[in-house]
């Protein structure tokens, strides 16, 4: 099962360039939570002090009992062992196989025998779809299954936390689409606790069960999914529905007169998407009923929310969507 992340007071600068400063928030255990900003606003740099190989200026990072800044090397080498890391461009091996690639981590971690490592590396293809790929170089294969081998390795040690560093960057939008449907099915299998670094607005407002937003050297908001794409905060308006009109510029933010330029313009957020459900029909732990936050914060959802591309509404027709996802097939 996955276990919780509390963040405290991090800084992070390198020289006299602020990074961030003071970011505060909790990745729940057992969600899929994702984080997104701004190119620059160290959304990368952020998981690097997560798991130590940042150490960042104050603050604390727990993961379970241990304060990361503050572990001793042979204490952090422990304690990264319960991550599994995803990383941009999958960082295979280029003169590995695939399948020596996803082995690596249990040969090096591990004295597994090489019959119980070969269980666990076809079984963790056959999570990601990767069956029959064992033999190809990361060369020979497409951008997408060189991000599902990466997924595998940072799945062979069954860890507590998967970190992905933006898993759809150099992926069309449809290898976008099964890869966002794997994370909710391996959520849903292992219970691990997810955070996924992304750009992609899509991803963001159908996948996670919780947001987050880094923009001016700090974390402007986290919280469940509805609480954010509902919210009419500027910066967060702006971002997660990908207007011009708003504190952010194209190359950082922008100054007071640019925003006086553009009025007091407020747009309504866009309909807030049904989010994605396991392959099988099941209800993840962590799924929250559609249209539950905005209700217990009497909060009105924006028109035309939580329809899908059939037309059906899923905060009236939820309990009958559920029931029809769990009928064999």
């Amino acid at each position: 099962m996955g276990i919780e992340i509390r963040v405290e007071g991090l800084r992070k600068s390198f020289g006299r360039q602020v990074i961030w400063e003071d970011v505060t928030f909790t990745i729940p255990a057992g969600e899929i939570s994702a984080l997104l900003g701004p190119s620059g606003t160290g959304k990368s740099v952020f998981l690097k002090n997560l798991i130590g190989l940042l150490r960042p200026d104050r603050g604390h990072v727990y993961v379970g009992d241990g304060d990361v800044p503050r572990l001793r090397e042979n204490e952090l080498y422990e304690m990264r062992r319960r991550f599994g890391v995803l990383f941009q461009d999958g960082a295979l091996f280029g003169s590995m196989n695939v399948y020596d690639n996803i082995a690596f981590p249990l040969r090096e971690h591990t004295r597994k025998g090489e019959g119980e490592i070969r269980r666990i590396v076809q079984e963790k293809m056959e999570m990601v779809g990767l069956t029959g790929a064992e033999g190809k170089l990361p060369g020979e294969i497409s951008g997408g299954m060189r991000k599902r081998a990466g997924l595998a390795r940072a799945l062979v040690l069954d860890p507590e936390i998967i970190l992905a560093d933006e898993p759809d960057s150099g992926l069309d939008p449809v290898r976008t689409a099964y890869l966002n449907q794997l994370f909710v099915d391996l959520n849903c299998e292992l219970g691990a606790t997810f955070l996924i670094v992304t750009h992609d607005i899509g991803t963001a407002r159908v996948l996670p069960d919780n947001l987050g937003l880094l923009f001016r050297r700090g974390l402007v908001m986290f919280g469940p999914r509805e609480m954010v794409l509902s919210s009419t905060h500027p910066a967060v308006n702006q971002f997660f529905n990908a207007r011009r009109q708003g504190p952010i510029g194209m190359a950082e933010e922008k100054d007071q007169s640019q925003i006086d330029d553009e009025g007091a313009y407020q747009a309504m957020p866009a309909p807030i998407p049904p989010q994605l459900m396991p392959s099988d029909g099941r209800v993840r732990p962590s799924m929250r009923r559609p249209g539950e936050w905005l209700r217990r914060h009497q909060v009105k959802p924006p028109p035309g929310s939580f329809i899908d591309d059939e037309g059906r509404n899923w905060m009236t027709e939820w309990d009958e969507l559920v029931a029809e996802r769990r009928r064999p097939r």
